[in-house]
């Protein structure tokens, strides 16, 4: 991978050591050590934004509803993270409350928010590539999907590499791999990935954030399988797009649920 061009990254080195965080779960103490590589901010244009051939060639009409469905999420999409805002601080407070139940948070800019996989103390710094909604698909997962949700933040799953991807910045980088691959941010869909999923929106308002929910553990599943370690990113969130791709695209699929990597998720 080109590692030249002053991207950065956070990488986790996993250690042996367990921490409790509650008394009911085990975590698995972290490491995070900054560096500079290709796969990260500078990075997310190169992992997502793929562009195919004929795409500017294709335009699907939609019905009204799901005209306003898109213009619903098209605006959740325009919103930036503004640290000043009270909503704002909430949704970041709750974050770390789903993530660490019985820790306190001792501020919003603090060397704890390392721990979850942010790459420095003030988590808003992370959200320019992907807004506040990427802290909402977050909050989405944690409290629909908490166990799920739980084993990613603490890589408890699968055998792990010893420099494993950072939980947060992922997550913003997933937020960020759908927008591209839906094409959220045009007039009409254009491919026929993103008219698929718009029937679904316009029929479950919630259908970004579960989707969401479904990529995120997909990408944990291919990156075990890929035996991936963080210089793979890259090549995990590619292979991650591509095999949503099939699997919306399949006939009997006429929900977000029936999606075979629906069965990955629990709560």
């Amino acid at each position: 991978m080109d590692d030249t061009g002053g991207g950065s990254f956070v990488a986790v080195r996993r250690v042996s050591q367990g921490l409790d965080r509650s008394n009911t779960c085990q975590s698995t103490s972290a490491e995070v050590v900054a560096g500079s590589a290709a796969w990260l901010g500078r990075g997310l244009s190169c992992v997502c934004a793929q562009s195919r051939e004929d795409d500017s060639r294709q335009s699907f009409d939609l019905t009204p509803a799901q005209e306003d469905c898109l213009w619903k999420l098209q605006h959740r999409l325009d919103i930036a993270y503004d640290g000043s805002l009270p909503e704002h601080q909430e949704s970041l407070r709750a974050l770390w409350k789903a993530a660490f139940p019985g820790e306190e948070l001792h501020g919003l800019i603090t060397e704890q928010w390392k721990e979850m996989g942010w790459q420095g103390k003030d988590p808003s710094t992370d959200f320019r590539g992907g807004g506040f909604i990427s802290l909402e698909n977050l909050l989405y997962f944690a409290r629909n999907f908490l166990e799920s949700f739980q084993d990613l933040l603490r890589k408890q799953e699968g055998d792990r590499s010893m420099w494993e991807y950072p939980f947060a910045v992922a997550g913003v980088n997933i937020t960020f791999m759908l927008i591209q691959m839906l094409e959220l941010e045009a007039v009409k869909p254009r491919n026929l990935v993103g008219a698929t999923f718009l029937k679904f929106l316009s029929e479950n308002e919630s259908a970004f954030d579960l989707l969401y929910c479904i990529a995120f553990k997909l990408m944990d599943h291919q990156w075990l399988a890929m035996r991936a370690s963080y210089m793979d990113f890259n090549a995990v969130m590619k292979s991650t797009r591509h095999q949503l791709e099939r699997e919306l695209m399949e006939e009997n699929v006429t929900r977000l649920e029936d999606l075979p990597s629906y069965a990955l998720l629990t709560r």
